[in-house]
């Protein structure tokens, strides 16, 4: 047993806490993946990095080790005052107890680096590229290794892909074994670093477009785009207008060929 998990441990008894996995309440207590997270991440000791589920900070302590500022969002109000214990009520901590897919990300430049609760890498990855006023500059992820493997992939595309690639460049850090987190997840996790581009492969309104048109292509993805296509008014047009083969499965196509099918229905 590794001294960082040996000191969880003993923290989450001596406290008596006991963690709520529905919420993805799994900390990390592997000292190399951590390092791993911390050097994907580039912190500079100016950056601002926001962390969505801290828990009792074992990330968070390493990354206040490293940056200007670190703001911290934690959904169980449990958490708060032991996540100032353990990280030493740091003055460069800002804690908000809120749920993160409902909190404004920051108006000024900053990176997203967190070990996430599982259910929420979807709608997280949504709303810190699609909805939030300024995007981070880059996303440092600790994800399940299925997710982890379909946004880096690049030859297979998803919607969950299509979204990130439109806003970022995905590459995957590491591999991450359920033995590295207490208590022991049941599936296996990795790293993955974002990033992101100063602007959008393309404008808002096409975005939504090329969402549009996926989330079509997606409904059957084993079949041929023709199937699903063939379901609304000119959508067989639609396809040949973007010089893209009807014939062809959802998966094949890049996320510039979905920006050629949503400039194509303008």
């Amino acid at each position: 047993m590794s001294r960082l998990s040996t000191e969880v441990r003993q923290y989450c008894s001596d406290n008596l806490l006991r963690l709520n996995t529905d919420l993805g309440q799994h900390f990390l207590v592997d000292e190399m993946v951590l390092d791993e997270i911390v050097t994907s991440g580039d912190i500079q000791e100016d950056d601002h990095i926001v962390e969505i589920g801290p828990g009792i900070g074992v990330l968070t302590r390493e990354l206040l080790y490293n940056a200007g500022k670190v703001t911290a969002v934690e959904i169980d109000e449990r958490m708060i005052s032991l996540l100032k214990q353990f990280t030493g009520y740091s003055s460069i901590l800002t804690i908000i107890n809120n749920d993160a897919l409902k909190v404004d990300f920051p108006e000024e430049p900053y990176k997203i680096i967190a070990n996430i609760p599982y259910h929420i890498t979807s709608p997280l990855l949504r709303h810190a590229m699609m909805e939030s006023k300024v995007r981070p500059t880059s996303m440092t992820l600790l994800i399940q290794k299925e997710v982890a493997d379909r946004i880096c992939d690049k030859k297979s595309e998803c919607l969950l892909s299509i979204i990130v690639k439109l806003f970022g460049e995905p590459s995957k850090v590491c591999n991450v074994p359920p033995t590295s987190f207490l208590p022991p997840p049941k599936v296996d996790s990795a790293v993955i670093h974002i990033e992101c581009f100063k602007e959008p492969l393309t404008d808002g309104a096409t975005i939504d477009l090329v969402m549009k048109y996926a989330k079509i292509g997606f409904s059957m993805k084993r079949k041929m785009l023709r199937n699903s296509f063939a379901t609304f008014p000119e959508g067989l047009e639609l396809l040949s207008a973007a010089s893209i083969d009807e014939t062809r499965r959802p998966q094949t196509l890049s996320v510039q060929e979905w920006i050629a099918v949503a400039n194509a229905s303008k």
